[in-house]
């Protein structure tokens, strides 16, 4: 089995920056590995803080890159996990999920978190077929 470090523009080059040390994405075999994947905004490299709806999104969008970057997409996700600050952000981020997910949408574990080490809300990760 080949093992590949998939590097994502925007997210690669930020979690470096701040010193982080793991890969974005990791395609192993016939499946993909995201990395728990906070909202970095992919043209600037920054955190997004503030409105989840906006945070969710962020994330989402750094999961879409980060599965294209390894040649898959969301359509071939089979397992997510979310980690958010608060529960009460549950429904609001299930209406910005299900825009990227609206059919057959994959496995699914929520999780609440007391805090990260920098500001941001919300974290997403993911496994899919490569």
């Amino acid at each position: 089995m080949t093992r590949e470090v998939v590097r994502v523009p925007g997210i690669s080059q930020a979690l470096e920056k701040a010193g982080v040390p793991l890969s974005a994405a990791i395609k192993a075999g016939d499946f993909v590995f995201v990395s728990g994947t906070p909202p970095i905004d992919l043209e600037t490299g920054s955190l997004v803080s503030g409105d989840i709806t906006k945070q969710t999104e962020t994330c989402l969008d750094g999961l879409k890159a980060s599965l294209e970057a390894a040649g898959s997409s969301l359509a071939k996700v089979v397992k997510v996990t979310i980690y958010a600050s608060n529960s009460a952000y549950y429904g609001t981020i299930n209406k910005v999920y299900a825009r990227y997910f609206p059919k057959e949408p994959p496995a699914r574990t929520f999780v609440t978190v007391a805090s990260w080490p920098m500001e941001f809300d919300i974290e997403i990760d993911c496994t899919a077929i490569a």
